[in-house]
């Protein structure tokens, strides 16, 4: 899965959450907490959901879920995925998988469309490795301002910057992961608790594998909750 937050004030939330860290990293009560010690470089450095300690872990989605922001994300099904990686290899004995392949067609599925009339759009990335993502990323936004000059017969008017970083350098980073993380143990736990508290503020999934009425591809969005109701008993879950 792949997901974007747009965040309307990012140096804001970026205070806030900055805040909150040296709150919590001075408090006598998380003294003793392994992944909030500097060595460990962790919540000491940055909030990572996956990593945070559950009392941590609440107090950044109360921040979050007072922001101005919304969540967008692609979700593609690991079982589907290796179906179409064995149905290439049929086709073409010489295909081989390459996972910067996957991600950058659902950076295109993510981007292309323009969820949001601004007059700029800054984009900061997590950064993957060693090789620069930057082409892929600007190509995504190439093809969105095509399909809305094509919808709507005028040039979109924002102006684009795409920036790689890491999590400490980076808040959008740190907020992004926890609504990916929320959708994360949805898919992969059956836990919806921590999805149904950020639904609000999301703007739209994408599943890219849902099959339903016999046709594949699910859009969720506020008015089309995802949730364990909305997935028939023979569904699959799983990313």
């Amino acid at each position: 899965m792949l997901g974007k937050l747009e965040i309307d004030e990012p140096e804001v939330l970026g205070a806030q959450l900055t805040a909150l860290r040296e709150e919590l990293l001075a408090d006598p009560y998380f003294k003793a907490v392994p992944s909030m010690q500097p060595q460990q470089r962790k919540t000491a450095l940055a909030f990572h959901a996956k990593d945070d300690i559950p009392e941590v872990r609440r107090e950044v989605y109360r921040l979050l879920l007072k922001a101005e922001v919304r969540f967008y994300a692609v979700v593609r099904d690991k079982t589907d995925l290796a179906a179409y990686v064995q149905q290439q290899n049929t086709r073409d004995s010489v295909y081989r998988y390459r996972e910067n392949e996957q991600y950058d067609f659902l950076v295109r599925e993510l981007f292309e469309k323009l969820h949001d009339m601004a007059d700029e759009v800054r984009i900061c990335f997590a950064k993957r490795g060693n090789k620069s993502r930057n082409a892929a990323f600007r190509a995504a936004l190439e093809h969105a301002a095509a399909a809305f000059a094509w919808s709507f017969g005028i040039n979109h008017p924002a102006t684009n910057e795409v920036v790689s970083s890491t999590p400490p350098n980076c808040a959008g980073l740190q907020a992004v992961d926890y609504y990916l993380w929320a959708l994360q143990r949805f898919y992969e736990r059956r836990e919806e608790r921590f999805l149904e508290l950020i639904w609000p503020q999301v703007g739209e999934i994408h599943d890219l594998d849902r099959l339903e009425g016999g046709r594949r591809e699910v859009f969720y969005t506020r008015r089309r909750p995802l949730n364990l109701a909305a997935f028939e008993k023979k569904s699959r879950l799983g990313i």
